[in-house]
């Protein structure tokens, strides 16, 4: 029998793990890991991998890392066709998607989060101006924009199929599923998004996903850190 550790980092995206082994119907065991003060991964997990970052997989004692490898490993050993497509079209834009989750949408992410932390209430009241000017130049010269751009290219595609990876529900889903919902809530986007919420509540309706959160607890915290 197949051993699966899961090294899961709390409000993180290692939650997509937790949900894809749900979908896969594979026993494993929880290993939970709490954030630090300074909302950081605890030193711990680099006793398991050098990079010290969630999420961390151990099947039958071997250490998987990075969300797209360690997918794709779980599809290879315990997926039996229902997660990937097997037409040419469809397993096409599942490979784009899954990588598009960290690749392209993940950075301006990043960004927009830590611009919207330069002003926030963790900074000193008399510095909060100086790091709104600051966070705002940044957002205008790139986050912004290039939001809009990823954001506006993902409802489109949305508006064509049902799922990432055309009418089947598929791991890109669970892939891109982080992407989404923090985008949706940090984005600030000018223009409506019903595909991509008409996306969401699909794919949050499925039984796995909600055996993922009630084991992993929530994606973020409730106070939007």
């Amino acid at each position: 029998m197949t051993s699966i550790v899961v090294h899961h980092l709390e409000y993180s995206r290692s939650t997509r793990i937790l949900w894809l082994l749900e979908e896969l119907g594979q026993s494993f065991e929880l290993q939970v890991h709490k954030r630090d003060r300074n909302f950081r991964a605890p030193r711990e997990l680099r006793d398991l991998h050098p990079l010290g970052k969630a999420p961390l997989v151990a099947v039958d004692g071997v250490v998987f890392a990075e969300s797209g490898a360690i997918i794709e490993e779980l599809l290879e050993r315990f997926d039996d066709g229902t997660l990937r497509p097997e037409d040419a079209d469809g397993r096409r834009l599942f490979r784009y998607w899954l990588h598009f989750a960290e690749g392209s949408l993940m950075a301006p992410l990043l960004v927009r989060l830590i611009t919207s932390q330069l002003h926030g209430p963790k900074v000193p009241f008399l510095v909060r101006p100086v790091g709104r000017a600051v966070s705002k130049q940044i957002d205008a010269a790139y986050t912004t924009a290039e939001l809009e751009r990823l954001f506006a290219f993902v409802e489109a595609h949305l508006g064509e199929h049902a799922y990432f990876a055309g009418e089947q529900f598929s791991a890109a889903d669970i892939q891109m599923s982080y992407g989404i919902e923090a985008g949706l809530e940090r984005a600030g986007l000018s223009f409506p998004t019903p595909n991509l919420r008409a996306w969401l509540e699909r794919v949050r309706s499925r039984p796995a996903y909600d055996k993922a959160i009630a084991l992993g607890g929530p994606v973020a915290p409730a106070d939007g850190h």
